[in-house]
């Protein structure tokens, strides 16, 4: 992305060989289309989802996080000032994130395939315990 800070670039490459911990998911029965998040995001991941009126879409509007390309700073939940954006667990994300949005703009304007959640390896000292037993 060429328009990001330099102090996140790395942040953003990291992203791109390694998932975050967590991720930001807003729920949008709370939101207020502020757009307070839209400023504070470094990379840039969060969509304005227009009103539902054709004729007026700045009434009701929303914003969207793009989950595939959020880094999990908490910037957005830390400075949204009602309070309805929550740093899930990456996994948890996944799951909640269909139902807390009302009105999205993210699946129309891309088309990617669904993430695979992977299964968490065994770490290597249950390996050895199984191995000796």
């Amino acid at each position: 992305m060429p328009f990001l800070e330099p102090k996140y670039q790395k942040a953003a490459e990291l992203r791109n060989k390694r998932r975050p911990k967590q991720l930001a998911v807003i729920n949008q029965g709370g939101c207020t289309g502020c757009m307070v998040c839209v400023d504070f995001c470094p990379v840039d991941c969060i969509e304005v989802v227009p009103g539902p009126d054709p004729d007026n879409p700045s009434v009701h509007k929303l914003v969207e996080i793009d989950l595939p390309l959020c880094i999990g700073c908490t910037l957005c939940a830390k400075y949204c000032p009602w309070d309805t954006i929550e740093m899930l667990a990456f996994d948890g994300a996944y799951a909640i994130a269909p139902e807390w949005t009302l009105r999205g703009v993210v699946d129309e304007q891309w088309q990617r395939e669904p993430v695979q959640v992977e299964e968490a390896r065994p770490r290597r000292r249950d390996r050895e315990k199984k191995a000796t037993e």
